[in-house]
């Protein structure tokens, strides 16, 4: 334990955040409404992305389905279904 005499222990560390809040006690509440505001914000916009990004996949897959099987339009009307194109 070379450098275990530098890292401050348990009491210490109490000491410290006590010191820091009668330091910044008052400004706390602006900070952490800031800090909560902002990970809404970043929420918002990474489920921004995946929606984007969701979207593409889908119209990505619906163009290659149709690119991948061209016949697959056709179908309809060699089996005569009511939807098929008119003859």
């Amino acid at each position: 334990m070379l450098f275990g005499w530098l890292l401050p222990g348990h009491l210490e560390l109490v000491i410290l955040a006590f010191v820091a809040l009668l330091f910044f006690g008052n400004r706390l509440p602006s900070v952490m409404r800031s800090l909560g505001r902002s990970v809404v914000e970043f929420k918002k916009g990474v489920s921004g992305i995946e929606e984007d990004l969701d979207k593409v996949g889908h119209e990505k897959d619906d163009n290659q389905a149709d690119k991948s099987d061209p016949d697959k339009k056709n179908e309809g009307a060699e089996h005569g279904h009511a939807d098929s194109a008119p003859r």
